[in-house]
């Protein structure tokens, strides 16, 4: 409940937060079933909202997997900052940050890049520049995964990955479309 309450605190102050509530159980199993969590070193989550995602990454992922978490909402950075886990490291920063934030010798060693951000509320060329610098930090078929509650990013990710597929998730408030692109 206290993720709810933080979540509707948090749309009615933040111009950047696109839902009343945290993602449901069976949209993070519904996403989660294109990583393979035995195999993955590394995740970057934009957006960990109250860290739902977050949290389920944690417990799937092996012992030295590494997660950073990119959080610009004051009260769902300071939720997921209270997280108890070496593995985890998180930014009070845009995701536009992402190439200097992240260390270095990760650049382009990612398996995963996974999205909550509202693209929808992007320009064209602010969508195009966070999905050139994902695809850049991933690693040769390393996959961005995002969840969003429209039909919005299959051109972007066509000019920005060449590829794309989707999927619907009815089972979330608001229903969101997954996408999967993969970096060839």
């Amino acid at each position: 409940m206290k993720g709810t309450i933080e979540f509707l605190k948090s749309f009615a102050s933040d111009k950047d937060v696109a839902s009343i509530t945290p993602s449901s159980k069976y949209c993070v199993r519904q996403l989660c079933k294109y990583i393979d969590f035995p195999k993955t070193d590394v995740i970057v989550e934009y957006g960990g909202g109250t860290g739902v995602f977050t949290k389920h990454f944690l417990k799937e992922m092996h012992p030295n997997a590494r997660l950073f978490v990119f959080e610009t909402n004051d009260n769902f950075y300071d939720l997921l900052s209270s997280i108890d886990d070496d593995r985890l490291t998180v930014f009070h920063e845009s995701v536009e940050d992402i190439l200097t934030l992240l260390p270095d010798d990760l650049v382009g060693n990612v398996d995963h890049v996974i999205s909550g951000i509202p693209f929808s509320f992007f320009d064209w060329d602010m969508k195009m520049d966070i999905l050139s610098k994902t695809k850049g930090v991933l690693k040769f078929e390393g996959s961005f995964l995002a969840y969003q509650t429209s039909g919005h990013l299959k051109e972007p990710l066509t000019e920005a990955f060449g590829n794309f597929t989707t999927e619907f998730c009815w089972k979330n408030i608001p229903p969101y479309f997954i996408y999967e692109s993969i970096k060839d």
